[in-house]
């Protein structure tokens, strides 16, 4: 396994969407809640993924294009789909070589509201692993809101930034 921190980071959170994904049911999954934007956890769910989809694809095509996602309505959909969609993302990851953190890429995404352009920046495959992780756990956050809503349990830890965990824990210590 890669040593880098990155890498732990981003099979953390993404063995923590599969806790999730293990212990919620599909109608709970896929149901629509008007207090969350008339959203589904199946939603917020994918929506991580298309992130970690989207840097996969662009490592092959040297620009990671995040107004490009899949947004593959199966993973919002099906539960047992979703968790195997998990299960290769984080597989992919795993096989990354850690020198190649620190690659150039070059990423596009819509920023602006009024304009349809996508500004190409640069970057590196370290960055953009960290802004899935960091996106991908501020969405979780919305799903654990949701989970409560439901009476659905969460994963401990879940949604919340690890150093906010982190302080918690001092706190705690210090008390």
């Amino acid at each position: 396994m890669n040593e880098s921190p990155l890498y732990h980071a981003v099979a953390e959170v993404l063995q923590q969407g599969e806790s999730l994904l293990c212990t919620i049911d599909d109608a709970n999954y896929t149901r629509k809640l008007r207090p969350a934007f008339n959203s589904a956890i199946g939603g917020h769910y994918r929506h991580c993924i298309d992130h970690f989809q989207c840097l996969l694809r662009g490592l092959k095509e040297n620009e990671i294009n995040y107004d490009h996602r899949e947004r593959d309505r199966r993973i919002e959909t099906d539960r047992e789909f979703a968790l195997a969609e998990t299960q290769r993302i984080l597989s992919a990851y795993h096989f990354i070589p850690t020198p190649f953190l620190d690659y150039p890429i070059n990423v596009r995404s819509q920023i602006g509201y009024g304009s349809g352009e996508s500004p190409l920046i640069a970057s590196t495959v370290g960055r953009e692993l960290m802004y899935a992780v960091g996106h991908t756990i501020h969405h979780y956050a919305l799903i654990a809101v949701m989970c409560g809503l439901l009476g659905v349990p969460v994963p401990d830890g879940f949604g919340v930034a690890p150093s906010t965990l982190r302080y918690r824990s001092e706190q705690q210590k210090a008390a």
